[in-house]
């Protein structure tokens, strides 16, 4: 059965950005820094139980996003991610095609899957609370996500500076209207991305 809408997506791999604010060292520099995600080392990645037997792994590769760093005030940054839906790869051609069907995630209808966060949280050192709004096959909710900051540094290989965030979370797939196989397949998603962004020269 194809997997559900396990969408880690949340992009939400973006929100992480947010937390870079909330957690890096207060600097007397520009309040605002603009980070974009680079999506060659970022993974949006959800699982979901199927059948019973092991979670079905699934990847969105074409992610991008910008994330806005306050340093001094971490309540006014803010990350806005969108995901291109038709870029999952799950290990298996006619799965992915299953579920990119219109009884699972509709690409055909909705291309894109977005987030946007709304506000965030420390949650103890180097660690933050990012929500934000999670829209998916046109439905909008809120969804909550723990974001740990690696390192914000100097990205030698790409010369720019970089941050780099480890982020986790579930939703329930019922909440955004995607009902199939839910007898069979499994309605919590697990979510889980790797992120890095860079500071963008301004």
């Amino acid at each position: 059965m194809p997997i559900t809408a396990r969408s880690r997506f949340i992009a939400l791999f973006s929100a992480a950005g947010i937390i870079a604010a909330a957690c890096a060292p207060v600097s007397s520099a520009v309040a605002a820094e603009r980070y974009e995600i680079d999506a060659s080392h970022t993974h949006v990645q959800f699982s979901v139980l199927r059948f019973g037997f092991a979670d079905t792994i699934g990847t969105f590769t074409d992610v991008s996003g910008v994330i806005s760093l306050d340093r001094q005030a971490s309540e006014n940054s803010s990350v806005e991610v969108e995901i291109n839906v038709a870029s999952l790869a799950s290990g298996d051609a006619s799965r992915d095609a299953a579920v990119l069907s219109k009884f699972w995630f509709n690409v055909e209808e909705f291309a894109t899957m977005t987030f946007t966060s709304t506000s965030v949280a420390l949650d103890g050192e180097n660690h933050a609370r990012v929500t934000g709004d999670l829209t998916l096959l046109g439905v909008t909710k809120p969804i909550t996500l723990d974001v740990k900051l690696n390192k914000i540094d100097m990205d030698r290989a790409a010369k720019k500076e970089g941050a780099g965030f480890s982020i986790t979370g579930n939703l329930n797939r019922l909440d955004w209207g995607m009902e199939t196989a839910a007898n069979f397949v499994g309605t919590d998603v697990a979510i889980r991305i790797e992120a890095l962004a860079h500071k963008i020269d301004e």
